[in-house]
């Protein structure tokens, strides 16, 4: 077990929020391995690296010698976890659980230790509850305290629908925590109220409260909203590498440092070794490399990183694009400019609309990436190459 201070530094890297410090300090002074959990719904049958921040989160816990359980909420994913959301979600079946949560296995371990590494499922507990269990826990946490939930709040004051069966999923989740006799749980910082019920659970049951360790959500490609396949600005880790790389290396020069905390391997020594750097004049899209290439190989294997570089230099350092392309300077007040102005503004488009339904098409490109995404926004201090067509470009610097 590693020296209390390094290993707090690194359990505390990326996160937003640690509760509660003073007693993961004492669990980690004891001396003995920690039991972590993590659960996931298996409710799509892909994960995108903003799946991976609590995952990358558990392999840290790995490194420092802690037990770490891998939860599939193959109980939970049928009810729907409501957070965030504006209305009920629709139950996947259970087939459709059964599914996803194989396809999750095979992708965690690109990350974990399977060796190290305890798959649970919640149904292995929540199901012999039995409706008179079910109806003990429920006993437990009154309607009032649900409505304290944020998202709960906003639906009950706006007169939409809660279904019942949405306040059982805190509940489900808080009582993981007993049967797992977690020590410290990882969650986003959207489920803060989730994670408490869990403390709160354990209470109850006569256990230590678990320790609350909260990431915060991964920014997509936009900078600006959570990664998420609806809004098309996330990065599959099943893609192919040249469809990773040529995304990584899309994002703006901010967001690369927030990928850096959250999604690298690399010591923090080493990331601000990479600032240093370019404060000191070198081009961060040499820095961004390093950032794709990680990640490829992570994903991929080693051979298809250096692929991926080899394809990318190709098709944008060595021709495939022309050397007299325009620059552009683009000025914005808010920090983001739209896609669509940005092509509008530079001039490879004559209109918005000309802009998105281009977009449409699938003929718009922002360094290689095909875009499909028409609210994408470009952030201050990128600069990008972007390409409507087969012959229109031009290199766009936002400020």
């Amino acid at each position: 077990m590693q020296d209390v201070e390094d290993s707090l530094a690194l359990i505390k890297r990326g996160a937003d929020e640690l509760l509660i410090e003073a007693e993961l300090v004492g669990r980690l002074k004891s001396g003995r391995p920690l039991r972590i959990k993590a659960g996931f719904d298996p409710t799509a049958p892909d994960l995108h690296l903003g799946h991976t921040v609590l995952i990358n989160k558990l392999r840290h816990f790995q490194e420092l010698g802690h037990h770490v359980m891998f939860l599939i909420g193959d109980f939970t994913g049928m009810i729907g976890d409501p957070t965030g959301k504006n209305s009920t979600r629709p139950p996947l079946s259970r087939e459709q659980i059964l599914a996803n949560a194989q396809t999750y296995q095979e992708q965690v371990f690109k990350i974990l230790d399977p060796e190290k590494t305890e798959i649970c499922f919640n149904s292995t507990w929540i199901e012999p509850l039995g409706a008179s269990g079910m109806i003990r826990l429920a006993a437990l946490h009154t309607v009032a305290r649900m409505l304290e939930r944020d998202d709960f709040a906003k639906r009950y004051r706006g007169g939409q629908p809660i279904a019942i069966h949405e306040f059982l999923y805190p509940l489900c989740q808080g009582y993981d925590s007993v049967a797992m006799k977690a020590d410290v749980e990882l969650g986003g910082t959207d489920q803060r109220f989730n994670l408490l019920v869990g403390r709160e659970l354990q209470k109850h049951y006569g256990q230590s409260p678990q320790c609350v360790l909260m990431m915060p959500l991964l920014e997509g490609l936009d900078g600006v909203n959570k990664m998420s396949k609806s809004l098309g600005n996330y990065v599959g880790i099943n893609e192919p590498p040249r469809e990773i790389f040529g995304k990584l290396m899309s994002i703006s020069d901010e967001l690369m440092w927030r990928y850096f905390d959250l999604l690298s391997f690399r010591a923090i020594e080493d990331v601000a070794a990479l600032r240093r750097d370019i404060a000191g004049g070198r081009n961060p899209r040499d820095v961004k490399v390093l950032l794709a290439q990680e990640i490829v190989e992570r994903f991929h294997g080693a051979q298809a990183a250096i692929d991926a570089l080899a394809d990318f230099e190709t098709r944008f350092r060595q021709g495939a694009i022309p050397d007299d392309i325009p620059d552009v300077i683009l000025d914005s007040v808010s920090g983001v400019l739209g896609i669509a102005q940005v092509l509008k503004q530079s001039g490879l488009t004559a209109s918005t609309s000309e802009a998105l339904r281009m977009i449409e098409q699938g003929g718009v490109k922002v360094d290689g990436t095909k875009i499909e995404n028409k609210n994408l926004e470009l952030s201050v201090q990128g600069e990008y190459v972007l390409q409507v067509g087969k012959r229109k470009f031009a290199r766009v610097k936002i400020r």
